[in-house]
C-alpha cells in the first residue's frame, strides 16, 4: 500500500486529537442516568449504508440491549443516504413523531434539521451528562452547532481520498504515476484502462474510473478556489468557471472511455460501497471517503492515494464523516441519549466498529481504534492522520445546502446526456444552490 504526503502515523490520530481535546473524564455510558432500571421502552434507530455496517451495528446493539435490558431497539437502516434523507423529510413534515428516535445524518442536515428546531439539544445539563461533549474539539462540533447549542455529534473524521485497484492497473499495462497525480494523469489513465477490453473475474466489464460526483467535486474545488464551495462565513466561495472545470473533466473521460455509459453512472450515484463497481473490480480508480478502505479492497489489491491537482492545493481536508442525532420528538430522551453515547463513547463499540465511521473525534475512542487497525484500516488512519496534521478543516455547510449533492448530479446528468455543456451546468448549480441558501437564511 503506497500513501502520497503521508505525515504521521494512525497513532498520532489519538494524540493530536487528545492535545485538541479537553481533559475531563467521560462517565461510563448510562451511569448517570439509570435508566437500566427504568420501565421498558423501545427506540428506533436509522443510519445509511452496506450490509457489513448493518452486520456491525448489530452487535454494538445487541451489547447495548444486553446491558440495558429494558430498552429494546429497531434497527432500521437504509442502503442510501438519501433514502433516509428523503424519510427523514417525509416524517419531520407530518410532525416527527414518526421518525427515529436516533439517526445518522450527514452534509449540511445538522444545520438544517436543528434550525428547525428537529433535533434534540445535547447540551443540556440532563443530556450532556450522558453523552459529555467535552471530549470533542469544538472544531469538530461546528457542523452541529446553531445559536451556540450543539445538536449531534460527528462519528469520527474522514477525508476523501483515490483508491487504485492495482491488480487491474497490471492487467492493463499501466504504470502508475510515482508523484503526484495530475487531472491529465487521471484521465489519461482511466481512458487507457476503459479502453483495454478488461473482464473482472465474473466476466464483468472493467472500467477506468467508478465516479461519484459527490465524493470528489469538494475537493476539486478546495483545489482551485481559497477555500471550496464555502466560505467560512457560509457563502458560496466558487464561480461558475470553476464548477465546470470539474464538468470538462467528466466529459474528457466520457469522451475518451475512461467513464461507464452514462445510465451505470448515474445509476451508480447512491450505491452502497458493497455495491459500487469498484469494490467488485469492476473499475481501476475510484473516489471515496478514507473509512472505505476496507471494503474497497475487496475488488483488489489497492493503494489510497491523495486526488489529482493541477494546483498546488491537494484540496482535501478533515470532515465528519456522519453525524448521530436525536429526534426532538422522542419521547424517552434520556434513553435515546445512552444509545447515542453508546454507538460513540463506549470502548467496546469502538472495538467492533473500529474507523469505519471515521476516526473518533473522542480522543480515548480514537486510541482504542489506533491499536486495533490493522492492514488496509491502519492505512486509511495514516491518511487521515496526514490531513489532520495539514489543519485543513472543510468549511461547514450552511442552512440550505443539504440539497447540494443533488444539483452536482443533475448537472452531471445533464453534462453526460448531452442536454448542457459543463458552462451550463456549473451555473445552474450554482444558481439553484444560492437559490435554497437565500431562502433558509
Amino acid at each position: 500500500m503506497r500513501i502520497t504526503r503521508l505525515l504521521v502515523g494512525s497513532v498520532a490520530i489519538a494524540t493530536a486529537l487528545a492535545l485538541a481535546g479537553c481533559s475531563n473524564s467521560n462517565p461510563a455510558p448510562g451511569t448517570t442516568s439509570g435508566s437500566a432500571n427504568s420501565a421498558p421502552v423501545t427506540l428506533e434507530i436509522s443510519w445509511w449504508g452496506d450490509a457489513t455496517r448493518a452486520a456491525l451495528f448489530n452487535q454494538v446493539v445487541s451489547n447495548f440491549t444486553a446491558k440495558y435490558p429494558n430498552i429494546t431497539v429497531k434497527q432500521t437502516p437504509v442502503a442510501a443516504t438519501n433514502d433516509l434523507f428523503n424519510r427523514l423529510n417525509t416524517d419531520f413534515a407530518a410532525g416527527g413523531s414518526t421518525a427515529p428516535d436516533v439517526f445518522a445524518l450527514g452534509g449540511a442536515y445538522p444545520q438544517t434539521y436543528a434550525t428547525a428546531d428537529q433535533l434534540l439539544e445535547l447540551d443540556t445539563p440532563d443530556i450532556a451528562s450522558i453523552v459529555d461533549l467535552s471530549k470533542y474539539p469544538t472544531s469538530t462540533l461546528s457542523s452541529a452547532t446553531v445559536n451556540g447549542k450543539v445538536y449531534a455529534l460527528p462519528t469520527g473524521g474522514n477525508a476523501t481520498a483515490m483508491f487504485v485497484n492495482t491488480d487491474i492497473m497490471k492487467q492493463a499495462g499501466v504504470t502508475l504515476p510515482t508523484g503526484q497525480w495530475t487531472w491529465n494523469d487521471l484521465v489519461t489513465i482511466a481512458d487507457t484502462v476503459g479502453k483495454a477490453g478488461l473482464k473482472n473475474s465474473a466476466g464483468q466489464p472493467v472500467y477506468g474510473l467508478d465516479l461519484r460526483i459527490a465524493d470528489i467535486l469538494g475537493t476539486y474545488l478546495g483545489q482551485v478556489s481559497q477555500y471550496g464551495l464555502y466560505t467560512p462565513d457560509g457563502k458560496i466561495g466558487v464561480t461558475p468557471d470553476q464548477v465546470a472545470g470539474w464538468y470538462t473533466i467528466e466529459k474528457q473521460l466520457q469522451d475518451g472511455g475512461g467513464l461507464p455509459d452514462p445510465s451505470i453512472v448515474t445509476q451508480g450515484t447512491n450505491l452502497a460501497p458493497d455495491q459500487q463497481l469498484f469494490t467488485l473490480g469492476q473499475a481501476a480508480i475510484t473516489f471515496g471517503y478514507s473509512n472505505l478502505a476496507t471494503s474497497y479492497a475487496k475488488g483488489g489489491a489497492i493503494e489510497i492515494l491523495t486526488p489529482p491537482t493541477n494546483t498546488s492545493n491537494s484540496g482535501v481536508s478533515l470532515l465528519p464523516s456522519a453525524f448521530w442525532a436525536i429526534n426532538a420528538s422522542t419521547k424517552h430522551p434520556t434513553q435515546a441519549a445512552e444509545l447515542l453515547s453508546w454507538f460513540l463513547n463506549e470502548p467496546s463499540t469502538l472495538q467492533i466498529i473500529t474507523d469505519t465511521r471515521g476516526v473518533p473525534f473522542n480522543p480515548d475512542m480514537a486510541a482504542i481504534v489506533a491499536q486495533t487497525a490493522t492492514g488496509y484500516a491502519a492505512a486509511a488512519d495514516q491518511y487521515v492522520a496526514s490531513v489532520l496534521a495539514s489543519g485543513k478543516v472543510a468549511p461547514n455547510q450552511p442552512n440550505g445546502g443539504g440539497n447540494m449533492n443533488q444539483y452536482a448530479q443533475n448537472g452531471e446528468s445533464d453534462v453526460l446526456f448531452g442536454k448542457a455543456t459543463p458552462a451550463q451546468a456549473g451555473a445552474t448549480f450554482l444558481t439553484t444552490l444560492q437559490k435554497d441558501l437565500d431562502a433558509a437564511s
